[in-house]
């Protein structure tokens, strides 16, 4: 599996200059190349490079090997333009996100994160420097800190490409670190995860992680924004765009607890972990105009990735099943209907009596479908 590893730079005054410098001549050329590559259809690789390869260094000033990253930076961003366009994530081909997509060249902010090879930058790990390729020439000896686990991981894993990232103020690499996949045990049984807004994740051991204090956050935050949104200055936008950043990241820290303790009880107990398949639920339902920005702004798919990335890391079973009619089913009978839920927090099966919190029954029957999915996955395929 990979694993991306963020060090924080401390360059010199002089040595972050050239650095910007650098980070607006890559993209002025990507975009450059992208313009092209929209103009003439070239989303290949190789063909967009013969095209654009002798301007990019000419016109900005690139050497060989910066130039050939910000090609592939290019293809890269066609690619994944299209894929989210095949899985539908910009609605269907008649709305106006779908046609300003397909309808206009991709462009790079001038301060966009830009890849870097082991031809453009070594790292020299005994001294916690760097030397890097830049637009003033190549900066040598800029300092890095990290963690003691970083560090080793980034001595032992390290490979591939590093990304040039600057965000508020300061620099950071984002290395990718191969790790070995960990053998996945057989699980003694199942930890079941309902995830919703209110409770932002339910297990069916019972234990809840409410999203109160993320909801009251956010609604914090949006006061501040409307605020700052009235006025027009730049220092309003610069600070509307340090919130969005503070309260993703708060979000994100939120995700990696929950999944960091759930993970970490399923290894203890030799379970597996089992969520629900979301995918597609912002198109399926249709919220009320007051709840429309709380579920747009539900960090759901974010927790189940980290989940899986955790679970992946430590050798635990992972499996998504299906959604359909877990808070309505009872895990007793199998009684399936509406009014088994009264209201968001209770249930009760109106066929055998059985009631009790709403999430945690939603997380049983979760924890249930991944013991029969499980049967299924690892059964012998049938001899022919």
């Amino acid at each position: 599996m990979k694993l991306a590893v963020q060090v924080k730079l401390l360059p010199t005054l002089e040595q972050a200059s050239a650095l910007e410098a650098t980070l607006r001549a890559c993209n002025r050329a990507a975009t450059y190349a992208s313009r092209v590559a929209f103009a003439k259809g070239l989303m290949d690789r190789n063909g967009l490079q013969k095209e654009v390869y002798a301007d990019l260094k000419a016109r900005f000033g690139l050497s060989a090997q910066p130039a050939v990253r910000a090609v592939k930076k290019v293809v890269d961003a066609y690619t994944s333009l299209r894929a989210n366009l095949r899985a539908g994530n910009l609605g269907p081909p008649t709305s106006k996100r779908y046609r300003a997509a397909v309808g206009t060249p991709i462009g790079f902010r001038p301060e966009a994160a830009q890849p870097f090879d082991d031809r453009c930058l070594s790292w020299q790990y005994d001294s916690c420097t760097i030397s890097i390729w830049t637009a003033h020439g190549r900066a040598r000896g800029i300092r890095f800190v990290c963690s003691p686990d970083q560090l080793k991981m980034l001595v032992a894993r390290r490979k591939g490409e590093s990304d040039l990232a600057y965000r508020d103020g300061k620099w950071f690499l984002i290395a990718t670190c191969d790790l070995p996949d960990p053998e996945v045990y057989e699980p003694a049984d199942w930890i079941g995860v309902d995830r919703g807004i209110v409770n932002l994740a339910t297990t069916s051991d019972g234990i809840n992680y409410q999203g109160r204090r993320l909801f009251r956050y956010r609604r914090w935050q949006a006061r501040k924004r409307t605020e700052l949104q009235k006025k027009t200055s730049r220092s309003a936008r610069r600070r509307l765009a340090r919130r969005r950043r503070k309260e993703k990241s708060h979000a994100t820290h939120v995700n990696h607890r929950i999944s960091k303790e759930i993970v970490s009880v399923a290894q203890r107990t030799g379970r597996g972990i089992a969520v629900e398949a979301l995918g597609g639920i912002r198109e399926r339902v249709r919220p009320r105009r007051d709840q429309r920005g709380t579920l747009s702004s539900w960090p759901f798919h974010q927790l189940g990735q980290h989940l899986a990335y955790k679970a992946r890391r430590a050798g635990v079973p992972f499996l998504e099943v299906d959604a359909a009619y877990t808070s309505q089913r009872c895990p007793r009978c199998g009684h399936t209907e509406r009014v088994n839920r009264p209201d968001r927090d209770h249930f009760r099966c109106r066929r055998c009596g059985l009631a009790g919190p709403a999430d945690v029954v939603a997380g049983v029957n979760v924890r249930d479908r991944a013991r029969s999915a499980w049967v299924f996955v690892t059964a012998p395929a049938p001899s022919s």
